[in-house]
């Protein structure tokens, strides 16, 4: 496989075809399966990585097969590589160098991946876990951690990647958090 440098998403309103669209979408391109479960209200995510032209011919496959249950598509390139350890939920970070905590929350997951991208490309910040809509009721959230002035200008980076699409929840800023909250996030 080419470069993983391209994430890809398909929701669908249906578990049914989800499972249709993730077979189809693994037969036509050599690509990576990240992610594909059921979500909040009885809807379906697949969450693949790959090089773009992978990730963007599994994601026509897919939708090609997925009818009316298709929510949304949405393929990000040149994804910053900790985006995808976000995801994965496998990002290594030091507690004790926690100077403060950003959090963006979006009404989709496609959008928290747009905003984790943008964060992390704005300013010097870990992105600690990017949440894709599992008990949220399909929405989604990214956290970030760093010194206060990084975790400002990546919240907002991230704020207004989503605000553009109309999918902007709430964000915030948590100077010197205490342990415990910190301890809960991750």
């Amino acid at each position: 496989m080419a470069d993983i440098n391209s994430i890809g998403l398909i929701e669908l309103s249906s578990v049914a075809a989800g499972y249709l669209v993730q077979d189809t979408m693994l037969k036509a391109s050599s690509i990576q399966m990240l992610m594909a479960r059921t979500i909040c209200s009885g809807k379906y995510l697949i969450v693949v990585t790959g090089d773009v032209t992978s990730v963007q011919a599994a994601l026509l496959a897919g939708a090609s097969v997925a009818g009316a249950s298709l929510i949304e598509r949405r393929q990000i390139s040149r994804v910053h590589p900790t985006v995808l350890q976000a995801v994965s939920q496998t990002v290594d970070f030091d507690a004790t160098q926690l100077r403060s905590i950003g959090i963006v929350e979006t009404f989709s997951a496609a959008s928290a991946i747009e905003v984790a991208d943008a964060a992390v490309k704005t300013a010097d910040v870990t992105l600690l876990r990017v949440h894709l809509a599992m008990a949220l009721g399909g929405k989604g959230f990214v956290l970030m951690a760093g010194d206060v002035s990084s975790v400002q200008a990546a919240v907002e980076a991230g704020a207004k990647a989503a605000g553009d699409d109309g999918m902007l929840v709430g964000k915030g800023v948590i100077a010197a958090p205490s342990r415990e909250l910190f301890r809960d996030y991750i």
